[in-house]
């Protein structure tokens, strides 16, 4: 588990649904809801001044755009450490896509203790990770979680902290959310080239036992503090929450099964919508909505099966944009493989891994999504990685690009925020059999099957391998 928290993003209840197949057509129309134009901006070129970091925007005198594309959050082990040749790979990787989005949490998941005793600060584990992003001319953001213990009842100072997974899920006690919030805003001063920030991380800790429900009006307050923290620091700083969960349930389980939003896929749980109305309707100000979530039921079966349950992004995706009145939507994680009991993601062959990622990342921008992050689950050394974006930089010849990283840049590229989705013709035999997502110069088209197909689509017809992941130049052809 090691000293700066967990290796997985991974506590939830997980309360996900069946999904089903589309019906058949000839063509396949995919249109994001009022989805603005614009990108992240490059921090690269900034400097250090004593403990105090200075940054310049790319485009100074702009305020930041609300969304920033297709990135990853860093976990645990990321290439900020390793050997040199390898951290010098990765950067230069990152660098060949610049602007790629790039989440870190403030404490956990690769960060010590920012503030083990009060007033009293460690960042360096956070600079080391910042500085990372801009030298790989990365597009910084920040998840405002976790307290410190001295915030949440436990000791003050960096030998008592505390880092158990069940310390990890606390949140700070209700006389501690004004330090919470005076902590983001320390943060937000301290790296003012960071312009997006995430408040809290999947509710921890925010969950009413006696009532059987989130403690949505706890977190809403902390949500506000912090807001208003932050915009007094910077009022062109983007602020996103609540980061719930998008939990969901076989609709045979009434008690909690959702009618409101309900599909093949299955139903929502109720309390989690319940928990996003009252953030919605009481937060003092959002730039941007943020969700996580999964495609795979509680009980981690994929129904009707993997790349069908990919489905449930699209209809959260619509009903959270309808809802806020058109927000910019993020999704600070997103999963389409069930784990393991140690939250270990390794049962697929890479190529069928990224075919349903393919597949995730098509319903996530079909549902409205303008960013999101794929959560790195980098190992510390070894040459085995399933998942990853990289080989381990702290393995000799490691910080090499993994087959996710390509998916995930190429599609970074090919749909940015702003990008106005098209139509795109597909056989009908085909329509069961792939996925398919087009603008008016890419088509990205992916193989269902663990098979050999011939499939046409955009008017043109060709072979496929089994989960191959295929995109075509729409403006060459």
């Amino acid at each position: 588990m090691g000293r700066r928290g967990w290796v997985s993003g991974a506590w939830r209840w997980r309360l996900t649904a069946l999904l089903g197949v589309g019906a058949a057509a000839v063509a396949l129309v995919v249109t994001l809801l009022g989805t603005p134009p614009g990108g992240g901006a490059s921090t690269a070129g900034t400097t250090r001044d004593g403990a105090r970091v200075h940054g310049t925007p790319a485009t100074p005198g702009r305020p930041p755009e609300p969304y920033v594309g297709w990135g990853f959050t860093h976990t645990q082990f990321s290439a900020d450490e390793g050997g040199a040749a390898a951290t010098r790979r990765v950067r230069g990787l990152l660098a060949a896509s610049p602007g790629l989005p790039q989440n870190q949490h403030i404490m956990g998941w690769g960060a010590d203790n920012p503030e083990p005793v009060k007033g009293h600060y460690d960042f360096a584990d956070l600079d080391r990770r910042v500085d990372f992003v801009r030298a790989s001319r990365g597009t910084p953001v920040i998840t405002l979680c976790c307290a410190p213990d001295w915030m949440k009842g436990g000791r003050a100072g960096a030998d008592h902290t505390d880092w158990s997974r069940s310390a990890l899920e606390t949140a700070p006690t209700p006389d501690h959310y004004q330090d919470f919030a005076d902590l983001a805003a320390t943060v937000a001063r301290r790296y003012p080239d960071v312009k997006h920030f995430l408040v809290w991380n999947e509710f921890k800790g925010f969950w009413n036992t006696s009532a059987g429900r989130w403690d949505y009006e706890g977190y809403t307050r902390l949500y506000n503090l912090v807001y208003t923290a932050l915009k007094k620091v910077d009022r062109d700083i983007r602020v996103g929450g609540p980061y719930l969960v998008m939990d969901s349930v076989d609709p045979r389980q009434k008690e909690y099964a959702s009618t409101e939003l309900a599909g093949p896929w299955g139903a929502m749980d109720q309390r989690v919508l319940d928990a996003f109305a009252y953030w919605n309707a009481h937060k003092k100000g959002a730039d941007f909505v943020v969700v996580d979530g999964s495609s795979y039921t509680n009980d981690d079966d994929l129904l009707p099966d993997e790349f069908a349950a990919t489905d449930k992004f699209t209809a959260v995706g619509r009903w959270l944009r309808q809802r806020t009145g058109g927000l910019p939507l993020w999704w600070a994680e997103y999963y389409v493989e069930p784990a393991d009991g140690d939250d270990e993601r390794a049962g697929w062959s890479e190529e069928h891994r990224v075919a349903v990622q393919a597949a995730g990342l098509i319903a996530l921008a079909r549902g409205g999504a303008s960013s999101a992050f794929y959560w790195n689950p980098e190992k510390e050394r070894g040459t085995a990685c399933p998942g990853c974006l990289w080989t381990p930089t702290g393995t000799a010849g490691g910080g090499r690009a993994l087959p996710m990283y390509r998916l995930l840049s190429r599609f970074a590229a090919a749909f940015p925020p702003g990008t106005r989705y098209t139509s795109v013709s597909v056989a009908p035999d085909d329509v069961p059999n792939v996925r398919v997502l087009a603008d008016d110069r890419t088509v990205l088209v992916v193989n269902t099957l663990n098979r050999t197909i011939s499939a046409k689509v955009d008017g043109r017809r060709f072979d496929m391998a089994a989960h191959e992941v295929k995109w075509l130049d729409r403006q060459g052809r």
